[in-house]
């Protein structure tokens, strides 16, 4: 029965001076009485006896170093000093769960989540009979009924978005029917002349939607309300709030674990300046690969994305420059004059007399590439772990094999076992984090190109080789990986060159170490 045991007084985590960072008494104990137990501690410790506690007439100090901190049990003196020693050991043990790095910001940043712990193994006063497991399990209160909620908004989320899609396909049907044979201003389609400005719209999103859905547009938020609406307008709301609490005075942190590492860095920011003709190419890979060599599979996905803001500028033809060697298969809108791209590699419509759309997104060449060959792996990842006495010792290294681009934001994820503390970290080029709520140890770099084309990590934790299994990575680039550009925009009429903007991206879709 716990009501027999001795109970101990106070834990604390403080400096080598006695300043006490993160302090929880488990008897009733006033603050000035914690402080002067902890600031006598310091003095009372003799440099040259290798103890792990030091008595005086009223109290015994069980302590344990953490490098230029300590760990300390404050106790009575007939507390049994065996159990004490294994509950300050438990403390230790908690206290690398939550902080990567022994040190006085990092204990003050997660103090909160430590006293949490603290409480999982002393519970009124007694000491609990814990392992590390369940203090996580408990601290984190895992709950079936949230997981079950969850699932079913993401249900219904999807069904939303369905709905969105089916209504906003109607509503252009109608409009198509209601318009057609009547010859819209301006442009007047993007192909034949019985086509109508609403057409030039649904090709764009049938183009666009795939790579980069677009926002509902007008008529479907008149047409009533829908669970879509719904949830989009719950986003703003939030978004207003923080907002909100900001321009309080409010000092807002968003958690780094609302997003995972390689959602956050799938897109770079929009330019600050784009001209009145501005083409974005865009490139996805996916890419699959085995632990022990061999590609699976890689597909780059290509697109570039034609937006004209003036009118002046709408007949226009635009030169490419295709220095691809790997066979990538080129693909035209149906509007675009094919003769003409075929034999000198330039965009134009086949009605020269007619205009692109303005102040609207259309896809005019897409472009694929798959392969199993292991020389177009832009950035290759060799993850050996190796078992040893104490559990499994871990290399990871990268390589740049195309050395024309550069790779920015990359983020090397590899699993890691959960509930064996925090991996010890060896060699390193860059920066890691540990997850503990996840079990991902996210390896950082923020460039990679030929001046920094390779790296490794190494780290041990207990485990098995299984267990760092799949590694994810995910990067961005301003380059094109297939070097497919336009270099030379002109106008129908004349030949005249013509101002214009480019945005290139590179992202990852999926790239994995099975």
């Amino acid at each position: 029965c716990n009501q027999g045991r001795k109970c101990p007084l106070n834990t604390a985590v403080c400096t080598k001076a006695g300043k006490a960072l993160v302090s929880r008494q488990f008897v009733e104990m006033t603050r000035t009485r914690v402080e002067g137990l902890l600031a006598a501690f310091p003095k009372l410790m003799n440099s040259g006896k290798q103890h792990t506690f030091v008595e005086t007439e009223s109290v015994r100090y069980v302590y344990q170093p953490l490098e230029k901190l300590y760990m300390v049990l404050v106790t009575t003196k007939n507390s049994n000093i065996l159990e004490d020693l294994e509950t300050l050991r438990l403390f230790s043990r908690v206290i690398p769960e939550y902080c990567r790095v022994l040190e006085e910001s990092e204990i003050s940043e997660h103090c909160f989540d430590l006293i949490f712990a603290f409480d999982e193994i002393v519970a009124l006063g007694y000491r609990e009979n814990v392992n590390l497991a369940q203090i996580r399990t408990f601290t984190e209160m895992d709950s079936h009924e949230e997981k079950v909620f969850r699932a079913v908004r993401e249900t219904q989320e999807r069904e939303a978005k369905a709905e969105m899609r089916r209504k906003a396909k109607e509503l252009q049907q109608i409009r198509r029917d209601a318009e057609r044979g009547k010859k819209g201003p301006g442009f007047g389609g993007f192909g034949s002349s019985g086509m109508s400005s609403s057409n030039t719209a649904i090709i764009t999103d049938t183009l666009i939607e795939v790579e980069k859905p677009k926002p509902t547009p007008a008529p479907v938020r008149s047409s009533g309300p829908s669970k879509a609406l719904k949830l989009v307008g719950k986003g703003k709301e939030v978004d207003e709030f923080v907002d909100k609490l900001k321009s309080e005075g409010e000092n807002i942190i968003l958690s780094s674990t609302g997003k995972r590492p390689s959602e956050a860095s799938k897109s770079l920011p929009p330019p600050t300046h784009t001209e009145s003709v501005h083409m974005r190419v865009e490139e996805k890979i996916t890419l699959t690969c085995g632990r022990d060599g061999g590609l699976q599979n890689m597909e780059v996905l290509g697109m570039i994305t034609l937006r004209v803001s003036d009118e002046k500028n709408g007949r226009i033809r635009l030169k490419f420059s295709n220095n691809d060697k790997r066979g990538v298969q080129l693909q035209t809108h149906p509007n675009v004059d094919k003769k003409l791209f075929t034999a000198e590699s330039v965009i134009g419509l086949k009605n020269p007399d007619k205009s692109f759309p303005l102040k609207s997104d259309v896809g005019v060449l897409k472009w694929r590439l798959q392969t199993t060959d292991e020389s177009f792996i832009p950035l290759t990842i060799n993850c050996w772990p190796s078992e040893s006495g104490t559990g499994c010792d871990v290399n990871i290294e990268y390589e740049l094999q195309d050395e024309c681009l550069e790779l920015n934001d990359v983020v090397i994820s590899i699993p890691v076992p959960s509930g064996v503390g925090a991996p010890v970290i060896g060699d390193l080029d860059g920066e890691y984090r540990h997850d503990s709520r996840r079990n991902v140890l996210e390896w950082c770099l923020p460039v990679i190109d030929v001046k920094n084309k390779t790296g490794s990590l190494e780290f041990s934790i207990p485990g098995q080789p299984n267990d760092f299994f799949p590694v994810n990575v995910s990067f961005v680039s301003k380059g094109s990986y297939c070097d497919i550009q336009v270099i030379k925009v002109s106008q129908v009429d004349g030949d005249c060159p013509v101002r214009f903007s480019t945005e290139t991206s590179f992202v990852v879709d999926k790239y994995e170490i099975l």
